[in-house]
């Protein structure tokens, strides 16, 4: 029989599987699980265990952004046009959100 506290977790957690890789997203707010006026602007947590990835990536999460004036500004086929795959994958739950890896460079 599974836990209660594994069935409704108290915090949001998402296992993922990136390029390959198995991975944990986290957050450290309750409300994301029960309160969607919470998901304009929020933090997620990002941690692999891989060898090159010496401490937990703390990302922002905006998604009310206004992504596409920034797309309109930049040639479709320039390199800054690709996303990692991480944020490829947070899109799937929030379409269209940018995120903000504050200071990480950005991997996956």
């Amino acid at each position: 029989q599974v836990s209660p506290g594994l069935r409704t977790p108290r915090l949001p957690v998402w296992l993922c599987s990136v390029s390959g890789r198995h991975s944990v997203l986290f957050g450290t707010d309750s409300r994301l699980l029960s309160d969607w006026k919470s998901e304009r602007i929020f933090h997620l947590y990002f941690y692999s265990g891989q060898q090159e990835q010496t401490q937990t990536a703390h990302l922002t999460i905006d998604t009310h952004s206004h992504h596409w004036e920034e797309a309109q500004r930049e040639d479709p086929c320039s390199p800054r046009k690709r996303h990692p795959a991480l944020e490829m994958a947070i899109r799937t739950k929030w379409a269209g959100a940018t995120v903000s890896w504050n200071g990480t460079d950005p991997f996956f």
